[in-house]
């Protein structure tokens, strides 16, 4: 098949999946909202404040991540305009969207080997990891670090949503194990079921929502970052590093890894971050407890 008439058929299955689950699961409208007014450059904190206070629920969750331990902020924070105030208008949109996602990753087992809330306990895996993998650089990152590795597996969600029978049947063509190691290439399979990859899925959906691009990019290429410009890809090579790192734990702890049939840690990608081994084994030593703490902000 030439590669025109390849490219034309996966934009046709992405569209055809994002539009589909529009209707059926989707960020909450006041997320959306919230997205839209940090990226606008004329919003002020006041604008950020009037559209968070209408929604007690989610003023609530935010408070609850703020005073987290994640953020070891001195003393209580007891109102919004004080978060937005101490994090600024992007820290407090991210809460707000990390906070919105748990709702999507709800559901029961799929299939022997795979529930939906086995991904939610894998994302905040990797949102840990790539957290403190964008501490160590000192790169000013922390937070888009966490939530792209909460939202970086997002296209296995549209999948879930827009045909579950699809993804049983790309399953099985992994055949994994009984701790859940498949003997396929996911993105391959999905490709021959679905059309379109996870990655395509999720870039599909980061652009429906009118995410910033870096998140794009890292729904799009967490597993093959070193595809992107080099000044595109920070962020994707910082979650490819944290999926495998979290691949490697338990599955209660987020050891989801049907889309990872090695967890060997690309020793290109540590280059192009310039981390060095001995710092990455440092985070995967400490990644159990960070997540303890993140389990803990993100519980309902």
């Amino acid at each position: 098949m030439p590669v025109e008439t390849q490219t034309s058929a996966k934009d046709q299955a992405i569209g055809n999946a994002i539009r589909e689950i529009s209707h059926v699961a989707t960020l909450p409208e006041i997320t959306l909202k919230i997205i839209s007014l940090v990226e606008d450059p004329k919003s002020t904190a006041q604008d950020l404040h009037k559209v968070i206070a209408n929604d007690p629920a989610l003023c609530a969750r935010i408070l609850k991540v703020v005073n987290s331990a994640f953020y070891g902020l001195p003393g209580q924070i007891g109102s919004i305009n004080r978060a937005i105030v101490l994090l600024g208008l992007n820290a407090v949109k991210n809460i707000a969207i990390a906070a919105s996602l748990a709702k999507l990753f709800k559901g029961g087992a799929i299939t022997p080997t795979f529930a939906a809330k086995d991904l939610w306990a894998h994302s905040m895996a990797v949102a840990s990891g790539s957290k403190m993998i964008a501490d160590s650089l000192k790169l000013g990152l922390t937070d888009e670090a966490f939530l792209a590795g909460l939202i970086h597996d997002i296209g296995i969600v549209v999948e879930i949503q827009y045909d579950r029978h699809k993804l049983v049947e790309t399953i099985e063509k992994l055949a994994p194990d009984d701790a859940g190691v498949p003997t396929a290439d996911m993105l391959a399979c999905e490709e021959q079921v679905f059309g379109a990859s996870h990655q395509d899925f999720g870039r599909g959906l980061c652009e429906k929502w009118k995410f910033p691009k870096s998140f794009s990019y890292v729904t799009g290429y967490h597993h093959n970052p070193l595809k992107l410009p080099a000044d595109c890809r920070t962020l994707a090579n910082i979650v490819c590093l944290a999926d495998k790192m979290a691949g490697a734990l338990p599955l209660t702890d987020g050891g989801f890894r049907l889309d990872l049939p090695s967890l060997e840690l690309p020793s290109d990608v540590m280059d192009d971050l310039k981390l060095s081994r001995e710092k990455l084994d440092e985070i995967v030593a400490k990644l159990p407890e960070t997540l303890e703490t993140v389990k803990q902000m993100l519980a309902s």
